[in-house]
């Protein structure tokens, strides 16, 4: 692998849509990679104007992206990345390090093709293990698991932002029936979500020791928890995991 220089700071996209952009905005906002150094593909130009709006350069080519960048991160939809991964292995050297973040994509699909990939695969090394952590920890927490964890990870993480979304549309609902503007609703529930996650991983405790300290006996958080334990809330939410989980599995498969 080449030095953490100039080279591997130019980061480049293969896909542009709201997965790469996020990481793309989280990477200008920390100052870990200048704009200008960064390379997106896609298809057409629906996607390639967010990049442009944050002065990245952009191109239609996918083997442009790779022979511009060492560190190339493809967020393509599952079914499309091992085509794409085929179409720029005639460019892809031994010093490139290729990320996949597209679910239900196994390490072995890139290192087919020679890659080198972030969970850990066969080919990774310590050091192209802490650019690509130091890199991705502007996008929030970046930890290495065992290849068997990253479906579960999209279960519970990557399909979980949309479960969490569910939750709070229906506590700010709740809010809204009991005679509050919805905007407010929203608002506040948005923030209630924010504060209990900070608590969380600021402090360390665990969901139940948090939950257990707002539940003043006979009081109204006790009557709520009884009311969503009815409604079935936590097998509901389990299994909404474990169907995600399962789908990651068989995209994996294909």
């Amino acid at each position: 692998m080449a030095a953490a220089g100039s080279a591997t700071r130019r980061v480049g996209f293969v896909g542009a849509g709201r997965m790469a952009g996020a990481i793309a905005q989280g990477l200008i906002r920390a100052g870990k990679v200048e704009a200008q150094h960064i390379v997106a593909s896609a298809p057409t130009d629906r996607n390639l104007c967010h990049f442009q709006a944050l002065g990245c350069q952009t191109t239609h080519s996918n083997q442009e992206v790779l022979q511009s960048c060492l560190l190339v991160i493809f967020a393509t939809k599952p079914h499309i990345l091992p085509a794409v991964v085929a179409e720029v292995a005639p460019v892809v050297t031994a010093e490139h390090i290729l990320v996949s973040v597209a679910a239900g994509v196994s390490l072995s699909t890139l290192e087919e093709e020679g890659a080198i990939v972030m969970a850990r695969g066969r080919h990774v090394g310590s050091s192209e293990t802490k650019l690509l952590q130091h890199l991705l920890e502007a996008c929030g927490r970046c930890e290495e698991v065992p290849e068997a964890y990253v479906d579960i990870h999209t279960g519970l993480s990557g399909s979980g932002v949309a479960f969490v979304c569910a939750f709070s549309e229906a506590l700010a609902e709740g809010a809204v029936k009991m005679g509050m503007p919805s905007s407010l609703a929203h608002r506040i529930a948005a923030q209630t979500l924010l504060g209990t996650a900070k608590m969380l991983l600021h402090e360390g405790q665990h969901p139940a020791q948090l939950r257990s300290d707002v539940c003043t006996p006979g009081g109204t958080t006790i009557y709520g928890l009884h009311a969503l334990e009815q409604g079935g809330l936590r097998a509901a939410t389990m299994s909404a995991v474990e169907a995600a989980t399962c789908r990651a599995r068989e995209l994996s498969r294909k």
